[in-house]
């Protein structure tokens, strides 16, 4: 069922410290306001995604902060300056968040349903053949 909250995300989530905790499930209802299809799953063993016709996002806490992996092939617009690094990537980049920093849900949701958007276009990789293409 689209939506449903997958509880190996839950056991990563509680595994964590408490402010990782919260990040994580900060995004994690985000990524859900954003399109209420998403869903959720582990892929690479461990990593909770955030998936719809494609991969939206990625979970990996770190020692010090939470990355946000989106595969966006560098397409989704980031007016806001949430994204810290991958910029040249060719699948994807990320946004690292850390303890005591607001999260700008706001930016997050446009940034997803960017993604959402491309991934119901066909996705970063037929987009960018396209308009490598001329169309």
């Amino acid at each position: 069922m689209a939506g449903a909250p997958d509880p190996r995300i839950d056991d990563y989530i509680a595994a964590l410290p408490a402010w990782q905790q919260e990040i994580c499930r900060t995004v994690r209802r985000v990524a859900h306001e954003a399109d209420p299809d998403i869903e959720e799953t582990i892929k690479r063993t461990r990593q909770p995604y955030f998936v719809l016709d494609g991969n939206v996002c990625a979970l990996l806490a770190t020692r010090d902060h939470v990355n946000v992996f989106l595969y966006d092939g560098g397409l989704a617009p980031d007016p806001h300056g949430l994204i810290t690094g991958g910029q040249g990537n060719v699948t994807g980049r990320t946004i690292a968040l850390y303890e005591d920093r607001p999260v700008d849900e706001d930016a997050l949701r446009e940034i997803f349903r960017a993604v959402i958007a491309d991934n119901r276009a066909g996705g970063w990789r037929t987009i960018t053949k396209r308009a490598n293409l001329g169309g």
